[in-house]
């Protein structure tokens, strides 16, 4: 009895340490909702209003179509977010299951080095490597271009990619590449025939993760682009919302609204397979 006592105490504790979890997670998301649909005075109005009290679509109808004094429209950012986003999960999707598959199959002298060399690049914050890039590109004209960014964030998505594919080849027996052998297949067939779409989940996993480092990046979308109709949308909404005397929350709050529901869509879509992917490839060598 005492027992049973015990564990109904220890799960209450458990659920209301969770509901306040879930409070903190979920209540900035809801924040952002509410504000997306308040005017100006209610924004700044004291005390703050949990919910719109005049709720308009005025921030969404300036997020969208036009927004006063700006050339280039919203979509402009969200469209560039797009091309260079999808960039970016070709490269580093394409790559990384290329490298990844040779250091889980082929043992060749410094392939620990290089595998560790890797990882340790991860580490590095990007901020130093942001000069290096900027000289870089500058002599090889990839300034503010799709281009250019797209090999950026190749560059700091790849070691992270590599290392989370080749986790999921490890776990592929080799048998079934020697039955493989054996019936005649190639080399290459085998790669892309039988590997790559037995790793599939986790080819989405680092997908969805090359393009998440994409899509929220900041520092080298704000200092390798100099102009509106490249910029992407994590600078783009900076510099539009964001000005001297005032910042427009309504219209940075509706903005971050419609830059949340593609990456929402995503995930509810396919997180089953995003799960299976990331947790099959945690194996340790």
């Amino acid at each position: 009895m005492i027992a049973k006592r015990f564990m109904s105490g220890s799960n209450i504790f458990k659920l209301i340490f969770l509901i306040i979890c879930s409070i903190f997670v979920i209540f900035p998301l809801y924040w952002m909702l509410s504000t997306s649909f308040k005017n100006l005075g209610d924004v700044l109005s004291m005390p703050p209003q949990l919910w719109p009290i005049r709720p308009t679509l005025e921030n969404f109808k300036r997020v969208l179509f036009a927004y006063p004094g700006q050339r280039v429209f919203f979509m402009t950012f969200f469209k560039n977010s797009l091309i260079v986003g999808s960039g970016t999960v070709i490269f580093s999707t394409s790559l990384a299951a290329l490298s990844a598959y040779v250091f889980s199959r082929y043992r060749f002298v410094g392939r620990k080095v290089i595998l560790n060399a890797v990882l340790i690049f991860q580490m590095f914050p990007l901020v130093l490597l942001l000069i290096s890039f900027y000289a870089m590109f500058s002599k090889l004209g990839l300034l503010n271009t799709h281009i250019g960014l797209i090999i950026a964030h190749t560059s700091f998505a790849l070691p992270l990619c590599t290392w989370m594919l080749k986790g999921f080849f490890d776990k592929i027996p080799k048998s079934i590449e020697e039955a493989a052998l054996i019936d005649g297949c190639s080399q290459l067939q085998i790669v892309t025939k039988i590997i790559f779409p037995l790793a599939l989940p986790g080819i989405f996993s680092v997908a969805v993760f090359a393009f998440l480092t994409s899509w929220d990046e900041y520092l080298f979308a704000l200092t390798l682009i100099a102009t509106d109709e490249v910029r992407t949308l994590p600078p783009g909404m900076v510099l539009t919302f964001v000005g001297q005397f005032e910042i427009r929350w309504g219209d940075m709050m509706a903005a971050s609204v419609v830059v949340t529901i593609p990456i929402a869509i995503i995930f509810l879509i396919s997180q089953r397979l995003l799960i299976e992917g990331l947790t099959s490839g945690a194996v340790k060598e």
